[in-house]
């Protein structure tokens, strides 16, 4: 059985939290960010059963940047942080 190593991104947003795959381009939410990771795991297992089943995993997988030959799929980019900047608009 093949392991897909993904990112997730967490928000947080009034009371709630968002997680966020940016490989796959999916989300889902959760009143915890540990709920909110659980849900969008449960989200990409979906996607990956249904994209199996429709025959065309590997063609997402590649289109989201893994190598589906590997044992281990996983993307040679990485987040390695994230800033806020501050850009003057108008006059």
């Amino acid at each position: 059985m093949k392991k897909i190593i993904a990112t997730v991104e967490i928000w947080k947003e009034g009371g709630m939290f968002t997680a966020y795959c940016p490989e796959m381009d999916v989300a889902s939410c959760g009143h915890t960010s540990e709920e909110a990771k659980k849900n969008l795991r449960e989200v990409i297992e979906i996607q990956l059963e249904e994209t199996a089943m429709l025959g065309t995993l590997n063609d997402f997988l590649a289109e989201a940047g893994y190598a589906v030959e590997d044992e281990v799929l996983k993307i040679e980019k990485k987040i390695v942080g994230f800033e806020e900047l501050s850009i003057s608009i108008g006059a």
